[in-house]
């Protein structure tokens, strides 16, 4: 199978820009599935076209089946050769369907997997885009689940729609043109079944759709709280609490299971109605026609042609009827995604200055900040200077600020009031993008992604030397670790790293901000969770590494930041404390207080 219309040219800026486009200004489920399906109209309506085509042996067979039965009754109105030529057209018009079958589904396919695919990568982008706060108070399972389920449900929608309403369309309008023409009676039979569609359509479609909002928020909380049993169970089963995690997970889960039932119900009855309603109809078309011929007002074959006609449109509506759950739960899922693309909180870089080279000074000038939905305040006026090149060590009790400092200096958060400086720069008027390429990071958790070694430290660099990684690996004490492992740096670390230590995770982190040759390295409590002797190690690397760079660590074991060039105390939100080790001990304040405390 050739893939040549699914590369990844077919997702970059400007293709994915339609797809944001769709979701602007834009809060109707209908407007928004018919702006994302922009660029494969065309697709769609070769799609139609060769449908059309494909389904026209279920619009003809009745007429043929109708003329031969009639032949067969009134031998003396019609010849044998008639029968003979309807039936060679009949078997042609079906052994076409083969050939337009594959010709409607590859168009149909090729516009919904497209939109598929842009949607999935327009929305990941855009999840990039947005601020850590979204991705906080957004649960990583509710994201999952909008990313893969709601996705999989515009895709169904799409998919019943282009194929139920055209193919009901079709055989509606099909029918009701031959039946006009050859019974005015019948015709007027068949419309009595419209109004009938229509009112258990509005009987039943707002419960369905409340019932699918909810099933929906439902299966979201279920996958959100699924991840997190999962990411807890070292300390599940390490304090014996696994009945209580199941306990916690069982009661969402009943709570899924009673919104499905609900749902359920609802379907059935609604299914059941359709059903009911329209069989009796079907039953009423063959008595009504059956009355008809008794009287002589329509040829007895007419019997079949229109018993065909109306089963068609009866089993076309009702399964636009019975499609009707679908197409709520995929109105519901366009909502969803919504949520993604109509979240505003991204960082936006546009005409602003793009950093080529960056020194490493950086001056807080009286920040503040604090959270959208917290008034209280984590920096309270911090005002802090640092000259390039020079280690400082940011210390205090927890909550007093210092991630927050970090996260600043990497442009997570804006303060909400004050400045930062970056070479002199405002940090608010630079393109963040350009700006953290000049960044390493090493956080207290290291994050590493199931693949192998090499390509966890190599992660990002597209073009690495092994000179550059053997020399990454030397700083980051990493060389003994590879040594040992059977395959060396091509060991698969594992989901999450799990195959690891917490050092040896650490030392990868390390070996991955190495490679990067950045000018600022961050270190937020990179060595808090380890044993000494790995402590040690994190130690040295983080001494090599930090020489002619500008480098921020967050500590909270303060022999470990003894050679640090400035010490920063920050309490209650602002800077209390600065200067060396020596200097700070010497003051006997707060610095002094908690070395104490540690001795």
């Amino acid at each position: 199978m050739e893939y040549h219309d699914f590369t990844e040219e077919k997702t970059d800026s400007q293709a994915l820009s339609a797809f944001y486009r769709s979701f602007e200004n834009e809060r109707s489920p209908v407007k928004i599935l018919l702006k994302i399906f922009q660029g494969n109209y065309g697709k769609l309506v070769l799609s139609v076209f060769f449908y059309l085509l494909q389904a026209s042996p279920v619009i003809i067979l009745p007429i043929v089946t109708a003329d031969i039965i009639n032949i067969a009754t009134e031998p003396e109105q019609y010849s044998l050769t008639r029968l003979i030529v309807e039936a060679v057209i009949m078997a042609l018009v079906i052994l076409q369907n083969v050939f337009t079958t594959f010709l409607s589904s590859k168009y149909r396919s090729l516009a919904i997997r497209r939109v598929e695919l842009g949607l999935r990568a327009a929305m990941t982008r855009k999840l990039q885009q947005l601020s850590l706060t979204f991705h906080k108070e957004m649960k990583s399972g509710k994201l999952q689940s909008k990313i893969m389920r709601d996705v999989e449900n515009i895709e169904g929608l799409a998919t019943n729609l282009s194929l139920n309403l055209v193919s009901v369309a079709y055989y509606l309008i099909s029918a009701i043109i031959i039946t006009l023409i050859r019974s005015r009676i019948v015709f007027f039979f068949f419309l009595l079944t419209v109004p009938i569609a229509v009112l258990i359509v509005a009987v039943f479609h707002r419960r369905l759709a409340r019932q699918n909002a909810d099933f929906r928020h439902q299966v979201e909380n279920t996958s959100a709280q699924v991840i997190e049993m999962i990411d807890l169970v070292p300390i599940t089963k390490a304090h014996a609490l696994e009945d209580t995690a199941l306990s916690r997970l069982n009661r969402q889960l009943f709570r899924q299971a009673g919104s499905g039932f609900a749902l359920d119900k609802l379907n059935a009855i609604f299914g059941s109605v359709s059903w009911v309603a329209f069989h009796l109809f079907q039953l009423g078309c063959l008595t009504f026609t059956g009355v008809l011929a008794y009287h002589k007002l329509i040829p007895v074959g007419d019997i079949v042609l229109y018993q065909s006609y109306f089963s068609s449109i009866v089993g076309q509506v009702a399964a636009v009827i019975g499609l009707l759950p679908i197409i709520s739960r995929g109105f519901e899922s366009v909502r969803s995604v919504g949520d993604i693309m109509w979240a505003m909180d991204v960082e936006d870089n546009r005409n602003k200055e793009k950093i080529t080279d960056v020194r490493g000074d950086y001056e807080f000038r009286n920040v503040t900040f604090e959270y959208h939905d917290d008034p209280h305040r984590v920096l309270n006026g911090l005002s802090l200077k640092i000259h390039a090149g020079e280690t400082i060590a940011l210390v205090g009790e927890s909550g007093s600020g210092k991630s927050t400092v970090l996260n600043m200096i990497i442009g997570f958060y804006r303060p909400t009031t004050g400045q930062v400086l970056m070479d002199g720069k405002d940090m608010t008027a630079i393109d963040m993008h350009s700006y953290r390429s000049h960044l390493a990071t090493v956080p207290q958790t290291s994050v590493l992604f199931a693949g192998t070694i090499r390509e966890n430290i190599t992660y990002g660099m597209d073009y690495v030397t092994e000179e550059q990684l053997q020399e990454a690996i030397r700083i980051a004490n990493l060389k003994e670790v590879i040594e040992k492992l059977p395959n060396g740096l091509e060991t698969s670390v594992g989901e999450h790293g799990d195959k690891l230590s917490g050092g040896q995770k650490q030392r990868i982190a390390i070996a991955r901000a190495v490679i990067r040759d950045a000018r600022v390295i961050l270190f937020d409590e990179a060595t808090s969770a380890l044993d000494t002797v790995s402590e040690k190690l994190i130690q040295d690397s983080i001494e090599k590494l930090s020489k002619n760079r500008t480098t921020f660590i967050v500590a909270h074991r303060l022999s470990t930041i003894r050679n640090a060039d400035k010490i920063a105390v920050i309490k209650d939100g602002i800077c209390s404390e600065f200067g060396t080790y020596e200097e700070l001990m010497a003051k006997k304040g707060e610095f002094y207080r908690f070395k104490t405390l540690q001795s």
